[in-house]
C-alpha cells in the first residue's frame, strides 16, 4: 500500500529529506547522466509531495506558489523510482500534486517544464503543450499548462 504526504520544508524529517534528495540524485543526475546542482535553495520555499510504499519514498514532486518559480503555480522535480514506474504511481503522485496546488495555493492554472518524452503522460493528466521545445540541462523539455 502507498501513502501520499504533503509537507513544508521545515516539516520534513531528516530521514525523509535525505531519501528525497537521494531519489532526485539517483534519477536526475545518475540515471539521466546530467551533472547539475539539484540542491538549488528552492526546496525551502516549496511544498513537498511524496509517495511512500512502506517506509520507502518511491515518488516525489515539489510545488511552487505563483511567482516563486514561474508566474503561475508550478509542479517540478517530478520523479518516481525506476522500479516503480509504469505502475500508476506517477499518475497517483501527479493527481495528488495537482489537488495540493488547488487546495493550498487556491490556483487552477499550473505550469510545468516537462521532459519531452513524458509529454503524453502529462497530456493524459490535462496538461497541454505551450510553445516550442527547448534544452534544459541538455535534456529536451517543453512548457505545459493545465487550466
Amino acid at each position: 500500500m502507498s501513502s501520499i504526504y504533503i509537507q513544508k520544508f521545515e516539516e520534513l524529517s531528516k530521514s525523509d529529506l535525505y531519501a528525497i534528495l537521494r531519489l532526485r540524485s539517483e534519477v536526475f543526475i545518475v540515471e539521466q547522466d546530467c551533472v547539475y546542482q539539484d540542491v538549488d535553495n528552492k526546496d525551502q520555499i516549496s511544498l513537498h509531495v511524496f509517495l511512500k510504499k512502506g517506509n520507502a519514498i518511491i515518488g516525489y514532486t515539489r510545488l511552487f506558489r505563483p511567482g516563486d518559480y514561474f508566474e503561475e503555480a508550478s509542479i517540478g522535480r517530478v520523479v518516481v523510482s525506476k522500479k516503480y514506474r509504469n505502475k500508476e504511481y506517477g499518475k497517483q503522485l501527479m493527481n495528488a500534486s495537482v489537488q495540493a496546488v488547488y487546495k493550498f495555493f487556491n490556483q487552477r492554472k499550473i505550469k510545468i517544464s516537462a521532459q519531452c518524452y513524458l509529454k503524453n503522460f502529462y497530456n493524459d493528466l490535462g496538461f497541454l503543450e505551450q510553445g516550442e521545445s527547448y534544452l534544459e540541462d541538455g535534456i529536451p523539455h517543453i512548457t505545459m499548462i493545465k487550466n
